[in-house]
């Protein structure tokens, strides 16, 4: 008995001299996994950006030339009888051209390489305007379940934008269900803490508001998480997607400030959680998407700089079959010098964003130390973060994101003119 106790105390005594070597070895240990968790952390997100700058240069550069095809195939088609034979060609290629552009916009949206126009929004306010339409996207596969939390704070975004997200989710919930099932929209209000952060690295501490997306479908191994994002990256067979959907949340998200964070296990569904700043801004209201009606012209003078001959050609077309007298540069040098030499006749500039020499922000500005709020148009295939510009938009100058149709050049011009010149 007295044998037993000793070798019971000489235990407990080497026990609590090894003690601190041990907890030394598993708290290197544990520092080891961390740094290893962090080091995958910063790899994807290098890897996120390296494809992104990617993706925005390929964008940029066929964006130009969709806007060519685009705008000649509209202008074509509408300028042809109804009866030609010849119409029906156009409309197609304007379809594939329309359908191309769609896909560089979800490249810079992957990019984060889109202007946003965000305003104070509601959740639950924009979630209840296109639910039906999301209805009739996912079909009657899928059963549609909305539970909005009653007091939802508001969020800065851009409503079209985040529209997109719904819909990408929507779809991509309802192909994760082959057989049917339900998808589940919620939001709610919730606070990041510090504990949280330190588990999800992308995360920042502050009030959000929750938008989530759930599932019953199959779900995702943790292979196919780590790559849901990346464009062009499906799981589905050949010719069922391109592979932009997902990549087109995470750059809308990411742009807006905000986060994703996901939940999936084979066989257990999936759920999207999109953490959005929460804004102490009251909402406004949320209108419909004006209709692409026939615009009416005018007779003044606008000054159109762009660096691309086709697209320079193109909206000189479309302003002067508007009855519109149209001054063209090619650079925002040229574009200063001209509107100096006739500042008193030019009632509105359109200025490509990237341009030779000065870009159209600092053009802009030089033009307006002539005459103080000159009205502006900017346009761009891919816009790079500008404070500049941004600082524009803010205060009313308008964007048009490239490609664009004629009728929206058409329309954003005389909105532009008669913003400043209220009949």
């Amino acid at each position: 008995m007295l044998k037993q106790g000793a070798q019971d105390y000489v235990m407990k005594d080497n026990l609590k001299r090894l003690l601190p070597a041990i907890q030394r070895e598993l708290g290197e240990a544990e520092q080891r996994r961390e740094r290893k968790r962090l080091e995958h952390q910063v790899q994807e997100l290098q890897k996120f950006e390296a494809i992104g700058r990617l993706a925005g240069g390929i964008a940029h550069d066929f964006n130009n030339a969709l806007g060519v095809i685009l705008g000649w195939a509209q202008l074509g088609y509408d300028n042809v009888p109804d009866d030609s034979p010849v119409r029906e060609n156009f409309r197609m290629i304007r379809d594939q051209a329309q359908r191309s552009a769609g896909l560089t916009r979800q490249l810079l949206a992957f990019a984060r390489r889109q202007v946003l126009q965000p305003r104070s929004v509601n959740l639950n306010d924009l979630v209840s305007k296109i639910a039906g339409l999301l209805k009739t996207a996912i079909g009657e596969q899928a059963e549609l379940r909305v539970t909005l939390t009653p007091g939802l704070q508001a969020t800065m975004a851009d409503p079209t934008q985040i529209e997109q997200v719904l819909m990408n989710l929507c779809l991509n919930a309802r192909d994760a269900m082959p057989q049917g099932g339900r998808i589940v929209i919620e939001t709610s209000n919730v606070e990041i803490g510090e504990d949280f952060c330190r588990t999800h690295s992308y995360g920042h501490p502050g009030r959000y508001v929750l938008l989530s997306i759930s599932d019953a479908g199959v779900g995702m191994d943790a292979a196919t998480l780590d790559r849901i994002f990346e464009p062009f990256f499906t799981t589905k067979e050949m010719g069922k997607g391109t592979g932009l959907g997902l990549a087109t949340v995470y750059g809308i998200v990411k742009q807006h400030g905000g986060f994703v964070n996901v939940y999936s296990e084979p066989g257990q569904g999936t759920t999207f959680h999109v953490y959005l700043l929460a804004s102490p801004s009251s909402p406004e209201a949320i209108e419909l998407a004006a209709s692409e009606d026939a615009q009416k012209g005018g007779t003044e003078t606008i000054l159109v700089a762009e660096d691309h001959e086709g697209l320079r050609e193109l909206v000189r077309q479309t302003l002067t079959s508007q009855g519109y007298s149209v001054i063209l540069a090619s650079n925002g040098r040229d574009a200063v010098r001209m509107f100096k030499a006739k500042s008193e006749e030019i009632r509105l500039v359109v200025l490509d964003v990237v341009m030779p020499f000065l870009s159209g922000p600092e053009a802009h500005s030089e033009m307006c130390a002539i005459r103080p709020g000159l009205p502006v148009i900017f346009m761009s295939g891919h816009v790079a973060e500008s404070v500049s510009l941004n600082s524009r938009i803010t205060a009313g100058a308008a964007f048009l994101q490239k490609p664009c149709t004629p009728q929206a050049l058409s329309r954003t011009v005389r909105s532009a003119l008669d913003a400043k010149n209220p009949a």
